[in-house]
């Protein structure tokens, strides 16, 4: 193929579902996109050689897998905190910074990798749990090859043959790297809470974000669950327990109208943009907190304190004064 716009416009309908491949792989978004773009370079260079033994699409997942699983080579996992170690028990200790150079998990926006279009409720269920961000914080615990297995055989259900032909092994190795990704899998992922109807999810999304902005302790205590985890993104440090999280909150989250909080969607979960008042009265972006919520309550905050995160949601950068 000789032309580049006919190329793109070939390839251009795959590239949210690669987006959230590259992803879970890889766990940051900036290097998704990256590789991405990569995935698609190395397809026009080679187009020509595609012989169409295999759809456009399980070829695109072929050189995307093989692209990110170079990248991983040279990179560290993506933890979260909890990742790194047990939760602390002391809400009063300034949080730690790692001592080393950490490159941290990324949330990803919900609008960067699906549709919007018409689709069926189960379909919509099944592709946000496909993203979560307890299930891409748990591959990350993978050897690189077990997370591409794992990831090609479990969540996008491509059958064992057409793996190895990704891979370019034989479909028995494909079969015990998956035996041993689900066994580490078993270890790393969380057990998996209640679901909340869209109803009840929206509403504590809505809590949650009143509850801040009013710094009205007692709403977030009605919001959590008993067993409520909160991490923040950038510290090693992390609380698990409703009282030890909310003594923590309390020496942070300030007046009421400190903060500012605007809805959005991350990993299939509901999010909320964080906004800080400044000394003159506007709101400068702070980061996302991305919610696990379930049918009894949230049960966990992670907080991404990267301001430049927000305008990849839509968000904007700064608030005027309320």
């Amino acid at each position: 193929m000789e032309n580049a716009e006919e190329f793109a416009d070939l390839v251009e309908p795959f590239r949210r579902e690669l987006l959230a491949h590259c992803y879970r792989m890889m766990g940051t978004l900036d290097e998704a996109e990256d590789l991405v773009q990569e995935t698609f370079l190395r397809a026009w260079r080679s187009y020509e050689a595609f012989e169409g033994r295999s759809s456009l699409r399980v070829w695109l997942y072929k050189i995307a897998t093989n692209t990110c699983l170079s990248a991983r080579e040279r990179r560290a996992r993506r933890p979260l905190p909890s990742g790194l170690g047990p939760p602390s028990d002391d809400p009063f200790q300034a949080p730690e910074a790692p001592g080393s150079t950490v490159v941290w998990l990324q949330p990803i926006p919900d609008a960067i990798v699906t549709s919007g279009g018409p689709a069926d409720p189960a379909d919509i269920v099944s592709s946000r749990e496909k993203l979560r961000l307890a299930l891409t914080a748990s591959l990350q615990h993978l050897a690189p090859r077990q997370r591409a297995v794992f990831i090609l055989r479990e969540v996008l259900d491509f059958p064992a043959a057409e793996v190895a032909r990704m891979l370019d092994i034989s479909v028995a190795a494909v079969k015990s790297l998956l035996q041993r990704a689900r066994a580490g899998m078993a270890l790393a992922a969380p057990e998996v809470a209640a679901e909340p109807t869209e109803p009840q999810g929206r509403a504590l999304l809505e809590q949650y974000m009143t509850a801040f902005e009013n710094s009205d302790l007692d709403a977030l205590e009605r919001a959590l669950r008993k067993d409520a985890a909160l991490e923040m993104v950038g510290y090693t440090t992390w609380f698990s327990g409703l009282e030890t999280c909310l003594r923590y909150i309390d020496q942070v989250i300030g007046p009421p109208g400190t903060w500012r909080m605007m809805p959005t969607r991350a990993n299939g979960q509901p999010a909320a943009g964080a906004f800080l008042r400044r000394a003159d009265g506007a709101y400068d972006a702070f980061g996302i907190a991305v919610l696990t919520v379930t049918s009894d309550g949230i049960s966990r905050i992670v907080l991404f304190a990267e301001p430049g995160l927000l305008p990849r949601f839509g968000l904007p950068s700064s608030l005027p004064s309320s």
